[in-house]
């Protein structure tokens, strides 16, 4: 990926991040996932007043694009305020989808703040069925 897709990426997640529905925990998240072909789905955290039934913006963004009948991806973008790494969960379910996908955690109000890993890094021990 080159420097100029990642700043894309980048700049898509902290956008995506001022559209969430977070009402409870005020934690804006958002997402830009690249797929292998270069389209980019963008999403965002939704709560819900059960908590069970949040969605984080990776996941949003992930299923998004299954709809959209991808399901090989290089990349995706995680922005939050404070910094945040995507959560058990979201690890997962991006690892599901190859073990090679880099995350970027960036910081929304600094963007400068930026972290890199491939998915099997924050996920070494993935469940596999």
């Amino acid at each position: 990926m080159t420097p100029e897709i990642q700043k894309e990426l980048i700049s898509l997640a902290i956008e995506s991040r001022q559209i969430a529905y977070a009402p409870y925990s005020n934690f804006l998240v958002g997402a830009a996932l690249l797929t292998v072909d270069g389209s980019i789905y963008t999403g965002c955290n939704v709560e819900n007043t059960s908590y069970g039934l949040c969605i984080c913006a990776e996941r949003t963004a992930i299923c998004k694009a299954v709809s959209e009948g991808h399901q090989e991806f290089q990349a995706i973008a995680v922005a939050a305020n404070p910094f945040a790494t995507p959560c058990g969960a979201c690890r997962q379910f991006i690892v599901e989808f190859g073990k090679q996908i880099e995350v970027i955690a960036v910081d929304a109000n600094n963007p400068e703040h930026v972290k890199n890993w491939v998915i099997e890094e924050l996920i070494p021990e993935n469940f596999k069925f």
